[in-house]
């Protein structure tokens, strides 16, 4: 049986997606910050048939992530799937002269600084495992569609969304000459906690769909970012 860590995994978007994985028979770890709301999701998810473990990570902690990649060294060394999907938005009403500097940087600590240090940390697993790394990421963080100014200017969204995107490119380069893989999809806009379940037209589960058919559909994604239809512009 594969398995699969997927961060934010306790509501939302993170919460379908572990659901889905699980329905494809992975066993999913179940990776959330409150160890309330977290252990609530996986009782929830195992008692409609999934094979679910809760494990408590907080991506504002280096201490948290380096405590889960020893646990998942020790007792999931066969992992092979990476989801990241945890993020906070911050304001998204605010451009940036309106942006408060400790919110960016709270951003940036969860969207970028934290998702790099898991990452990094357990990329020699997942590349030993010939597997996949998927950085959940939003039509809001490329720098092409935003410069339409139709999509809002939620400048701490925005930005640390993006630079999570560069990240996923120098990873992409380190794992080139390898079988394993590091891409990023977006479900496109979707109603969620995030945006204050803004009615965008999306459910989560339709949104996970997406990001679970890319996840799990064979094919070699290395290095791209997409979106349901195809390439997403930079």
């Amino acid at each position: 049986m594969k398995k699969a860590l997927v961060t934010g995994a306790n509501k939302g978007i993170g919460f379908e997606i572990a659901k889905q994985l699980s329905e494809k028979d992975f066993h999913v770890l179940l990776g959330a910050r409150d160890v309330i709301r977290g252990k609530s999701a996986t009782e929830e998810l195992n008692s409609i048939g999934g094979n679910v473990s809760f494990i408590q990570l907080d991506l504002n902690s280096e201490e948290s992530i380096r405590q889960v990649v020893e646990e998942i060294k020790q007792d999931h060394s066969d992992l092979s799937l990476l989801i990241n999907n945890a993020g906070i938005a911050g304001n998204l009403e605010h451009g940036p002269m309106e942006t408060d500097m400790h919110a960016l940087r709270e951003a940036f600590e969860v969207n970028f600084f934290g998702t790099f240090e898991l990452t990094r940390e357990i990329l020699p697993l997942i590349k030993e495992n010939d597997g996949t790394i998927l950085n959940v990421t939003m039509d809001m963080a490329s720098l092409a569609i935003l410069s339409e100014g139709v999509l809002p200017n939620s400048f701490t969204y925005n930005t640390s969304k993006t630079a999570n995107n560069a990240m996923m490119v120098g990873f992409a380069r380190e794992l080139k000459d390898t079988n394993a893989q590091i891409f990023s999809v977006t479900p496109g806009p979707t109603s969620t906690d995030l945006n204050g379940h803004h009615p965008l037209g999306k459910s989560p589960a339709e949104g996970a769909k997406i990001i679970v058919d890319y996840a799990t559909d064979g094919l070699r994604h290395h290095g791209k970012m997409l979106m349901k239809d195809g390439i997403m512009p930079w």
